[in-house]
């Protein structure tokens, strides 16, 4: 190879880190804006958070901090985790355009649906979990509570700001992710990776997975894992019948090019 090929090809990989360069500094210039504006607005986010221990705990909801400085980190958390949440469409959409250039225009039509349902399915996922599975969830842990007798001490729960928020930015994480799963099997679907009667032949192993996913992601105790485990069974039947409409249009459009042909 001459100097003159070595040339040739560094200058389109200096274009590629350059493009690569610009791509991650969109996406971190989004992050940090975000950041900012939602740090200002963390007390009202935390509030927002907190509603469903509000709604299932009555009016005498209560929850604490054992440290000085607890609250305000607790904020900063929130900050980041919601500016991380609503950061990830322009993630993405920068994704996509760093590797559009290098795609087919077939390819470029089958991925684009799911660079916006990506982000629609994780938010799917949290509203579950903020309307069905906390509300039921702090129901469980409020019965628990031992009332005052005579000999026995009583038993409240008196939640931690810093131990709430982890609980509900687990859980958060947990189902976002599950609810990914029709997005990227119906992807490998329609590149042709998978197919329909493959994952009816492979539900079995996507149960222990699905288990294992909720074992390691949630609360350790059976009724979190169960909020999640049931979710990503109905999650994989979906996917299932996605894949099998993708099959069957594909098969509808293969007819057709076989009968103008």
């Amino acid at each position: 190879m001459t100097e003159t090929d070595i040339e040739a090809s560094r200058a389109p990989l200096m274009d590629h880190i350059y493009e690569l360069r610009t791509r991650l500094i969109w996406s971190l210039a989004t992050f940090l804006v975000l950041f900012v504006l939602f740090f200002w607005l963390s007390k009202d986010i935390y509030g927002l958070l907190v509603e469903p221990y509000g709604r299932v705990a009555g009016p005498d909801a209560r929850l604490i901090y054992t440290a000085p400085q607890e609250y305000f980190f607790t904020e900063m958390r929130v900050a980041l985790f919601t500016a991380a949440f609503f950061s990830l469409p322009v993630v993405f959409t920068q994704l996509y355009r760093f590797v559009a250039p290098g795609l087919y225009k077939r390819e470029k039509a089958a991925f684009a649906p799911y660079l916006f349902a990506t982000p629609v399915f994780f938010a799917l996922g949290a509203l579950m979990v903020y309307y069905v599975v906390m509300p039921n969830l702090l129901r469980f842990f409020i019965s628990m509570q031992v009332a005052k007798q005579p000999g026995q001490p009583q038993i409240e729960m008196l939640p931690r700001v810093s131990e709430y928020l982890s609980l509900v930015m687990t859980l958060i994480f947990a189902f976002g992710i599950t609810f990914q799963m029709p997005v990227v099997l119906t992807l490998l679907g329609n590149v042709g990776i998978v197919t329909s009667q493959f994952l009816i032949s492979k539900w079995r192993y996507a149960t222990v997975v699905i288990g294992a996913v909720a074992a390691v992601l949630t609360p350790p105790d059976l009724f979190s894992m169960a909020t999640l485990v049931v979710p990503g069974l109905m999650l994989y039947g979906l996917s299932i019948l996605s894949v099998m409409y993708i099959e069957r249009q594909r098969g509808k459009a293969l007819a057709v090019r076989d009968d103008e042909g």
